[in-house]
């Protein structure tokens, strides 16, 4: 549940009148430099068109206003084109949340999907179907759409991405079918589809960092000015959390996507943080993500 359908009796009636809005706004960039297409043209209508996917529908039954909906960057690199429509690209896909009393947006997914192969048509209306695979375009920005909600979710509720996650789940499942890359449970390259929902989802093992997605974030940055030795302590938490679900299972693609997106965060919050705190968390990080030591060690010169 979002914020404003939780936090109090007034805001659920202050609601009551907002009609369903679309959950998702989402900026849509193509670069497409390494293309060999003299047409660029239909780079901007994939742009177009992958942005009127994601932002024109609605994805939960939950009433948005149009300032809670989620903000995110997909950045598509097309690698390969062909006269046909065949495209090979990679993508980084970006979420941000905002922090309850201020006008701070905090970083909630960055994720590199480094496979992608898909076939677009100009004006070609593109569908979608939670129970079947219809093409590698609306699966692919399904499922993230998905995991975006699912992790924004978390992050107000704990668990409460659960419905989103479930979604993305039998998206994985059904493009599996299809034998496009990036779906398969590959051992060459986890960091894809198939093993970011299974972390996330699936495996018992790293259900604790959805978990330290709530502390950190609901009771730890959202309180962080009303009460910061709470919040510092909860955020502490969280970050024991990931490393639990670290030492249990190294180098996990949930793991691993929680440090891309959090890890400078934690760095600069935790400046003001009381000296213990901080002393733990920086061995807690440094086992965690060992190749940003550099940056966490300064933690302890404040």
């Amino acid at each position: 549940m979002r914020m404003t359908k939780i936090i109090s009796f007034l805001s659920l009636f202050l609601l009551a009148g907002i009609v369903n809005a679309q959950e998702l706004n989402f900026t849509v960039t193509i670069n497409s430099e390494r293309s060999n297409l003299q047409n660029t043209d239909i780079f901007n209508q994939m742009k177009a068109s992958f942005e009127q996917f994601l932002n024109g529908r609605s994805w939960t039954t939950d009433e948005f206003r149009p300032e809670e909906r989620i903000k995110g960057n997909l950045l598509i690199t097309i690698n390969e084109a062909t006269t046909v429509g065949s495209f090979s690209a990679t993508v980084q896909v970006q979420t941000v949340r905002p922090v309850y009393g201020t006008n701070y947006e905090s970083l909630l997914f960055n994720f590199a999907d480094r496979t992608w192969n898909f076939e677009f048509i100009e004006s070609q209306p593109l569908e979608f179907n939670r129970f079947t695979f219809l093409n590698n375009i609306s699966s692919l920005l399904a499922y993230y759409a998905n995991i975006a909600l699912g992790l924004d979710y978390d992050s107000f509720q704990n668990k409460g991405g659960d419905p989103f996650f479930a979604v993305a789940n039998d998206i994985v499942n059904n493009a599996q079918q299809s034998g496009r890359a990036g779906w398969g449970q590959s051992n060459s390259d986890r960091r894809n589809r198939f093993w970011l929902i299974n972390d996330i989802y699936t495996s018992s093992v790293y259900s604790s960092i959805r978990e330290a997605y709530y502390l950190y974030h609901r009771q730890g940055l959202d309180i962080l000015q009303i009460d910061p030795e709470k919040a510092y302590q909860n955020m502490l938490e969280a970050i024991r959390l990931v490393a639990e679900a670290n030492k249990a299972q190294p180098n996990g693609i949930f793991t691993i996507s929680f440090m891309d997106a959090k890890g400078d965060e934690i760095a600069q919050v935790l400046k003001n943080a009381p000296f213990e705190i901080r002393t733990e968390a920086v061995e807690l990080l440094l086992e965690v993500d060992p190749n940003n030591a550099r940056k966490y060690n300064e933690l302890l010169k404040s």
